[in-house]
């Protein structure tokens, strides 16, 4: 009896002992948690954002313009390369100003849609600025840099659509206003704290934001400007594809800056992002050249690294979501549809979109988008856990409705502005290069 009376009060006291410690324990905690040191800067996630920073630019100049310069006629190569140069000069001043403000800060009652102007002229950022302090803790300049090399690349890649075709003041103005109007609002939807990121649209590096974007504007672009003169009577095979080739192989290597660099940080996501990124590529190259050995009985160059640019496409919003499988499966099925749409869906519906920027880019982030709500691994990253295909077609259906409808309308103004979209028959015939720069290549 005194042995189990003894026993109870031990056990009432280790039953009190927290409640008595609590108010000790909670002022400890609170001490311990007002003398932690504020989130320091990490340099190595720092050091591979730089590098990831480089790798992007490099997907726009040379990449692109090399990429997109050698599928087009020799009179229109240096227009062509002129475009993605001159994008990427005006998308950096226009992205300085006011761009990483819409996508990227509070914009208060407005947040679902659009960031507000408070980092109008990056005001408020200096070198101590932290993006994500006790997370990524990498300098916002950085941060903002990084961004800023998917803003160029995105209207750099509707120029394919419209290639050999367009006034370059109207690109200018159309570019201005795109990334202003589409881009910005659409990156902060997904990564700035909008609605669709809210929602659980997963889009790990830009399937959504940039290519899915991309080719839809690319898709109205051809359609509103229309096709090139001759276009199914004279021949328009690509001049150079060694410089395609080399473009290619430019914007393979800078995606793992893309994909990899999306993580924000040196880790084993990161690796993961980049292996995944590697085999959808080479997936994807192998599959269009099957699908064309098959059906158009040779296996071209321009089709294999076609195949290669749509497996990196459809892996973009995958690439920290799923596992190597998934990955594969991914590549796959991107060098297959997007074989179909540029090849004989273009061709089957009478559209002109020269270098394929959505048959490449709006199906293959189509496919992409989708296929992350398929094969999205838990084990890979967390946030897939809830993934699913109508989340991620929720997200494709806003995205591809804002573009069409903008970019529509962004067209009609451009047109009024500076006095038609395109160049002279005459001009067009003689070439842009001559006729809109007053150079050629010899």
């Amino acid at each position: 009896m005194k042995s189990a009376f003894v026993a109870n009060r031990r056990l009432m006291a280790a039953s009190l002992l927290p409640a008595l410690l609590w108010p000790a324990i909670a002022t400890a905690q609170e001490a311990q948690a007002v003398s932690l040191p504020p989130p320091a800067l990490d340099s190595g996630n720092t050091a591979w954002m730089l590098v990831s920073t480089v790798l992007v630019l490099m997907m726009t100049i040379p990449g692109l313009a090399l990429f997109y310069g050698g599928m087009v006629r020799k009179k229109n190569v240096l227009a062509t390369v002129m475009q993605s140069f001159a994008v990427c000069c005006l998308v950096t001043v226009l992205w300085f100003v006011v761009g990483y403000s819409l996508a990227f800060s509070d914009g208060g009652a407005l947040n679902a849609w659009v960031g507000g102007l408070s980092k109008l002229l990056h005001q408020g950022i200096t070198v101590e600025t932290l993006w994500a302090p006790g997370v990524a803790n990498i300098p916002e300049f950085v941060f903002s840099t990084f961004q800023m090399t998917f803003a160029i690349i995105t209207p750099a890649l509707i120029a394919g659509a419209f290639a050999e075709r367009m006034k370059f003041s109207a690109l200018l103005l159309f570019t201005g206003l795109w990334l202003l109007v589409v881009y910005a609002p659409i990156a902060h939807w997904v990564w700035g704290g909008g609605f669709l990121g809210s929602a659980g649209v997963l889009d790990f590096a830009g399937g959504t934001v940039v290519h899915i974007n991309a080719g839809v504007a690319g898709l109205v672009c051809a359609l509103v400007v229309g096709k090139r003169e001759g276009y199914g009577q004279v021949n328009m095979a690509p001049h150079n594809l060694v410089y395609s080739v080399i473009g290619a192989s430019l914007l393979w290597v800078g995606w793992f800056g893309f994909n990899a660099g999306s993580e924000l940080a040196a880790d084993g996501l990161a690796g993961a992002a980049m292996f995944n990124t590697q085999i959808a590529a080479a997936a994807a190259a192998l599959a269009w050249m099957a699908a064309e050995w098959v059906i158009a009985q040779k296996p071209s160059v321009l089709g294999i690294i076609s195949g290669a640019v749509a497996g990196l496409v459809a892996v973009t919003p995958a690439a920290g979501f799923v596992n190597p499988t998934g990955a594969f499966f991914i590549g796959i099925a991107s060098g297959l549809v997007c074989y179909v749409a540029a090849v004989k869906l273009k061709h089957a519906l009478g559209y002109d979109d020269s270098l394929d920027a959505f048959g490449v880019h709006g199906v293959g982030g189509l496919v992409g988008a989708l296929l992350t709500g398929v094969f999205a691994d838990p084990a890979i990253n967390g946030l897939g856990k809830n993934a699913s295909v109508g989340t991620q077609l929720y997200g494709v259906v806003f995205t591809v409705a804002w573009t069409a409808i903008a970019t529509f309308v962004i067209l009609q103004v451009v047109k009024i502005a500076v006095g038609g979209l395109r160049p002279t028959r005459q001009q067009e015939i003689e070439g842009l290069d001559v006729t809109l720069h007053g150079e050629v290549v010899q």
